[in-house]
C-alpha cells in the first residue's frame, strides 16, 4: 500500500482471532484441536483436524460468548464456559462429540465462575473455581447432573487458601489437585491438595496439603503443569527477580530451577515422555518458543517472526508443539511447530485476503526518562515515511495508549486501534509504565502502594518525550486507555491538565473507595494488597482517586463503560459524568447495557472503538 494509506478501523475490528487467554485443548488421541474463535463475530467453540486444519466445524451455538474448551479424558465430551452478558457469571456446559447434545451444568448461576476447568482423570468430575460461598474457592462438580437452583452440584470446598483461588489442575493419576491462589502483593501461591481414591474430599490420613516453597519460604508459583507421572510440577516464578521455570518434587518438597538469568520464562508444558519442557521466553515486547531437554543447560529456541507466542502444548505423540501466535501484521491464530523438521504450519487463518497486503506498521521498542528519571520502556508507532526532525512544516498529532492490568504489557501484538491510528498519520506511544510485567519483578512492583503517581509520571513523560524528539505537535497529544489504563487516563487529565488535548477512558474506575466497595472479593483482595486497607490508608486512596479532582480537568473527556462490568463498575463513570456536567466540563458518556468489562458483542466492539476514534479525531484533526 502507498504511504499513509488509511486502514479502515471497522474492517480491522471485524477480523476474527483465536482466543489466546482462556485456552485451547488437544484431543487425547492427538487428532483434533478445540478452541474459541470469533470467526462469525460471536465467540464460539470450534474443532479442527490436525491432519487437515482447513477442515473445522463450529461446536457451540446459542446466546453468549463461549471460552475455555477442554476435552474429557476419553475424548468424547467437551467442557466449556459461557458468558451471557459480560458479567463473568459463567455457566459450565458439556457437549457430546458423538450425539451433539449440549447440557448446561450450572444454569442461571447467581455467582461467578472462573473460566478455568480441569477434568478428573476418570472423567466423572470437573474441578472448578467459584465465589458461591462469597470468596473464590475450589469445588468439584459431578458432570452427570445439575442443580435447578443454580448451585454447584456435588459442591465441595477443597481448600481454603489465604487468598482467592485462581486456577486448579488435576494430577494425571487423580490423587492431587494443584490449586493456585492469590498471595501477598502480586504473587501467586500454589497448594497441593491430596485426595482420597474417591476424590470426594481432602484426604485425612494420607499425605497432608503442602505448598510450593523454596528454602522454607512460600514463593510466587503460577502456571503449574503436572509431569506425566504426577511426581513433579513445572511452574513459573519471579522469586529470583525474573520469571524462571522451576520443578517441584512431591517426594521431597525440593525445587530445582530449569532456567535462570534474564528474560521472562512462563507457561511451561511437559512432553508426554517427561524428558522435555516447553515454555515461552519473553524479552520485553517479543517472545520465543523454548524447548528444554531436562539436564541440559540451554533450550532450543524458535519463533515464527517478531511477535508474541502463547500457550505451547505438546501433542500426545510429542512430535509437535501447538501454540497461538500474533503480531501487528497478523491476528491471533493457532500454529504448529514440527519439532523434527523444525518447520512451522499455520492451523487457522483469520486474516482476510483483502488485508494481506496492508501496510501494517511494526513498532519500535524504545525507552525514555520518566519525570523522576526512571527509564520507561515503550512501543513507538511512527506513520509510514515519517522521520523526526526532517523539516516537516507541521508535526503530526499523537495518542498515548495506556494498557490495563496493571500487570500486563504492550508487546508486538495484533491491536487494531493502533494500526488504524498510525495509518491516519498519527504517532502512537504505548508506555509499559512501572507496574507492567515483562521487565522483571522490581519493575512490576514499582507502583505498589503508589498507583496513580509514579505510573502517571511515566505516561506524562511519554508526552514530553514526543515533544522533545519532535515526533508530535505538543498541542495535539491525547491520551486513552482501558481498565487500569482508563484510570490512568483520568489521572493524567486531573494531575497534568495542561499536557493533553483530551482523553478517552474505556471501562475506567475513578474512585478507589467506591470501586473497591462495589467490586468482587478477589478484586478487593488485590486492592488491599497493593494499595493498603482503605481505612488505614484513607489519605492515599483519596489522593490517588481522580474523582475528587475532576474540577482540575481542562480538556474534553470521553468515558465508555459496560453496565454489567464486575471489575470497574459503570457507576464510576456515571458518577463522574454528573460531577463534570455540574462543573460545566465537556464530557461524553457512552454506556452499553449488555456488556461487561470486556466487550463481547461485535456490534458493540465496533461502535465503541469507532466512537473513541471519532472523539480523538475531533481533538487532533
Amino acid at each position: 500500500m502507498s504511504k499513509n494509506t488509511l486502514i479502515d478501523l471497522a474492517e480491522l475490528l471485524r477480523v476474527p482471532y483465536v482466543d489466546a487467554y482462556s485456552g485451547y485443548d488437544i484431543s487425547p488421541d492427538g487428532k483434533s484441536l478445540t478452541f474459541a474463535w470469533n470467526r462469525s463475530g460471536q465467540w464460539e467453540i470450534y474443532q479442527l483436524s490436525l491432519d487437515r486444519p482447513e477442515v473445522f466445524r463450529q461446536i457451540s451455538s446459542g446466546e453468549g460468548a463461549k471460552f475455555g474448551p477442554c476435552y474429557s479424558p476419553d475424548g468424547e465430551h467437551l467442557a466449556y464456559v459461557v458468558d451471557l452478558d459480560g458479567s463473568e457469571q459463567f455457566d459450565i456446559w458439556i457437549y457430546s462429540l458423538k450425539s451433539g447434545a449440549a447440557v448446561n451444568l450450572t444454569p442461571e448461576t447467581p455467582f461467578t465462575l472462573q473460566p478455568r476447568l480441569s477434568w478428573s482423570p476418570d472423567g466423572k468430575r470437573l474441578a472448578c473455581i467459584s465465589d458461591q460461598s462469597g470468596r473464590f474457592r475450589t469445588y468439584l462438580l459431578d458432570v452427570s447432573g445439575s442443580s435447578p437452583d443454580g448451585a454447584l452440584s456435588a459442591q465441595l470446598p477443597i481448600f481454603d487458601a489465604s487468598g482467592p483461588h485462581l486456577d486448579v489442575q488435576w494430577s494425571p493419576d487423580g490423587r492431587w489437585l494443584a490449586v493456585t491462589a492469590e498471595g501477598k502483593g502480586q504473587d501467586y501461591t500454589t497448594h497441593l491438595i491430596p485426595l482420597t481414591e474417591q476424590a470426594s474430599r481432602p484426604a485425612q490420613d494420607a499425605a497432608r496439603p503442602s505448598v510450593i516453597a523454596f528454602e522454607g519460604q512460600m514463593i510466587d508459583a503460577r502456571e503449574v503443569c503436572w509431569s506425566p507421572d504426577s511426581q513433579r510440577l513445572a511452574f513459573s516464578s519471579n522469586a529470583t527477580g525474573n520469571h524462571n521455570i522451576g520443578i517441584y518434587s512431591l517426594a521431597d518438597g525440593l525445587i530445582s530451577w530449569l532456567t535462570s538469568g534474564g528474560g521472562e520464562k512462563s507457561e511451561p508444558d511437559w512432553s508426554p515422555d517427561g524428558k522435555r519442557i516447553a515454555y515461552i521466553l519473553t524479552d520485553g515486547p517479543e517472545t520465543w518458543l523454548a524447548v528444554h531437554e531436562l539436564g541440559q543447560s540451554h533450550p532450543r529456541v524458535y519463533r515464527v517472526e517478531p511477535g508474541v507466542h502463547f500457550m505451547p502444548r505438546f501433542t500426545p505423540d510429542g512430535k509437535t508443539l501447538i501454540f497461538v501466535f500474533d503480531n501487528p501484521r497478523q491476528p491471533d491464530d493457532l500454529w504448529a511447530l514440527h519439532l523434527e523438521s523444525e518447520t512451522f504450519r499455520r492451523l487457522t487463518n483469520s486474516l482476510p485476503t483483502n488485508l494481506s497486503e496492508a501496510d501494517f506498521i511494526m513498532p519500535q521498542h524504545i525507552s525514555y526518562p520518566s519525570l523522576d528519571g526512571n527509564q520507561v520502556p515503550a512501543l513507538l508507532y511512527l506513520p509510514a515515511g515519517f522521520t523526526a526532525g526532517a523539516g516537516q512544516s507541521q508535526l503530526p498529532p499523537a495518542v498515548i495508549v495506556i494498557h490495563g492490568g496493571p500487570n500486563w504489557l504492550f508487546q508486538f501484538l495484533w491491536y487494531p486501534l493502533m494500526t488504524h491510528l498510525v495509518s491516519r498519520g498519527w504517532v502512537v506511544l504505548a508506555p509499559n509504565y512501572r507496574g507492567s510485567t515483562g521487565y522483571g519483578r522490581e519493575w512490576q512492583l514499582a507502583n505498589r502502594f503508589d498507583m496513580g503517581r509514579g505510573d502517571v509520571m511515566d505516561v506524562v513523560a511519554g508526552a514530553d518525550y514526543l515533544v522533545r524528539m519532535r515526533l508530535a505537535d505538543e498541542k495535539r497529544i491525547a491520551v486513552t486507555g482501558r481498565s487500569h489504563g482508563g484510570y490512568l487516563t483520568m489521572c493524567c487529565l486531573t494531575q497534568y491538565p495542561d499536557r493533553f488535548a483530551g482523553g478517552s477512558a474505556i471501562v475506567p474506575f475513578l474512585n478507589w473507595f467506591t470501586s473497591h466497595a462495589n467490586s468482587r472479593m478477589d478484586l478487593q483482595h488485590w486492592d488491599i494488597e497493593n494499595m493498603g486497607d482503605p481505612q488505614e490508608h484513607e489519605a492515599l486512596w483519596r489522593e490517588r482517586s481522580p474523582y475528587f479532582y475532576l474540577d482540575r480537568i481542562q480538556a474534553p473527556v470521553q468515558m465508555i463503560c459496560g453496565a454489567n462490568d464486575p471489575r470497574c463498575p459503570a457507576s464510576e463513570s456515571l458518577a463522574a459524568e454528573q460531577v463534570l456536567r455540574a462543573l460545566g466540563k465537556e464530557v461524553e458518556l457512552i454506556l452499553y447495557p449488555d456488556e461487561g468489562h470486556t466487550f463481547l458483542k461485535i456490534e458493540n466492539v465496533l461502535d465503541h472503538e469507532l466512537r473513541r476514534v471519532e472523539f480523538l479525531a475531533r481533538l487532533l484533526e
